[in-house]
Parts: structure tokens; sequence; C-alpha cells
């Protein structure tokens, strides 16, 4: 079907109107982090400034340790369970799943207070564990659902013609299955990444009086009211804590597009 020339320039003005409204928030705080004020002398020296002010290099790292524990444990384990949830059949699956979209359905607000009470009881508070921790459950809640759909999608016929060639459930999983959904499982990388490091509330409850374990997100609560009142820092601090999740979604969509182009037998 040819799309006459009208409709692909109607196409690209609502492509480009679309990308102006999604982008000019962003652009604004990366310009208004380099304006100068009261507080900041302007260009990347507001970068500068805002860094050594607002301690963000031990926030960013704190924010970097967690998000790839997260995203390690959670990716394996919503593998382990999306396979077994998509795949296998036993008593008390459709339970199981539903279960599991209990914990994408409950809000984290409803669940902090009595989590941090629990917490506190082990002394695992003000730890790296009462971060990381109630995260990777989220994280996999939802990963499950993700990998669950997406194994159950995959190809039976390459399944079948490896358990034939005597593919223990093992490989079938981790050299078959795996390679099949690698766009579904980078996604979910991007998201759980995003997610994790732009988490506001559980730092916050979880760590009241550790700075040293403060995230990069809760680092620039603090700066937006302890450390400065102007807005071109605050929007430099802004642009510093943004920069790392602009960065990861870069580098893995090439990825992504890669694994989308990788063929396979479909049913």
């Amino acid at each position: 079907m040819r799309v006459s020339t009208s409709e692909r320039t109607m196409n690209y003005v609502i492509l480009v109107a679309f990308a102006v409204f999604a982008t000019y928030p962003v652009l604004s705080i990366v310009v208004a982090g380099l304006q100068p004020d009261a507080e900041a002398q302007g260009g990347l020296g507001n970068l500068a400034q805002a860094w050594e002010i607002g301690r963000f290099g031990s926030y960013l790292r704190t924010s970097l340790l967690v998000s790839t524990f997260v995203v390690a444990v959670s990716t394996v384990l919503s593998v382990l369970a999306g396979f077994a949830l998509g795949t296998m059949r036993f008593r008390g699956a459709d339970a199981l799943f539903y279960l599991m979209l209990i914990g994408i359905m409950m809000p984290a607000e409803a669940i902090v207070v009595p989590l941090f009470f629990d917490l506190r009881s082990v002394g695992l508070t003000d730890t790296f564990w009462a971060i990381a921790l109630p995260q990777v459950a989220q994280s996999v809640a939802f990963g499950t659902f993700w990998l669950r759909a997406a194994f159950r999608s995959s190809s039976r016929s390459i399944v079948e013609a490896a358990r034939l060639d005597g593919a223990s459930t093992s490989r079938i999983l981790w050299q078959v299955l795996v390679p099949l959904a690698r766009p579904a499982i980078v996604t979910l990388v991007v998201l759980t990444f995003m997610w994790t490091w732009n988490e506001f509330l559980i730092p916050l409850v979880m760590v009241p009086t550790n700075e040293a374990l403060r995230t990069a997100p809760l680092g620039l609560g603090f700066f937006s009211g302890q450390y400065t009142q102007g807005y071109a820092l605050l929007a430099a601090g802004a642009t510093i804590v943004a920069l790392p999740v602009v960065i990861v979604y870069l580098f893995l969509q090439r990825h992504f597009i890669a694994g989308m182009l990788e063929g396979a037998v479909k049913d």
C-alpha cells in the first residue's frame, strides 16, 4: 500500500510535534542548569559546583550499586520464574501467578511503613539491604509477568527440536529461550534500572539516619532545600542525576534493536 505525500508529511508533522512535546521539559532543565543566577556563574561550571556542593559523587555511587544489584538479581529471578510459569504446568501455577500480580498492583506507599518496622526488627534499616531488597521484590513481580508472556509466545518448534536433541531444561532456558526473549529481557533491564534509579520513597524511609547510603534522587531532594535555593544549581543537580539513566537507555537501545532483528523460526 502506497502512502501519499500529504499523508507522509502529516505523519512527520505529528511525530515532530510529539518529539518537541516530550523533549522540551528535559531540554529546559538542561538549559536552566547552565544559566547564571545569584549562586551560580553559569555554563558547565554549574555542574561542577552542584557536584561539589551536593556531594553527588557519593549519592551516584550508592544509586549505581543499588541499581546494579537490583537489576542483576531481579532479572535472573524473573527469567527463572517467567520460564516456570510460562512453559511448565504444575499445581498452583495460576494461583502463584496471581499472587505475583498483587505485587505489581500494590503501591509502595501502602507497604513501606510496615515494611520499615519489619526490617527494623531484624536490624536491616539504615543498611544497603533495606534499600535493595524491597526493590528486588517489586521488580521480580513485574519481571515475572513480563517474561512469562515472552516465554509463552516463543516458538514451540524450536523448544521441541532442542528436547529431541537431548537438551536439558536448563540448557533449553539459557541457550534457546533466553536468546529468543532478548528484546523483552533488555526492555526489562532498562525499565528496572530506570525505576530503581528514580526510586525516592524507599531510600527515604529505610535509611533515615545513614547519609552515606542516600541515593541520587534522595540527595537531590536534600540538596534543593538544605544546600541551595538557586534554581540554576538545582537544575544542574537534576541534570547530573538524570544523566546516567539517559546513557543506559541510549546504550541498551542498540542492543534492543539488534535483538529484535535476530530471526527465529515461528510457528
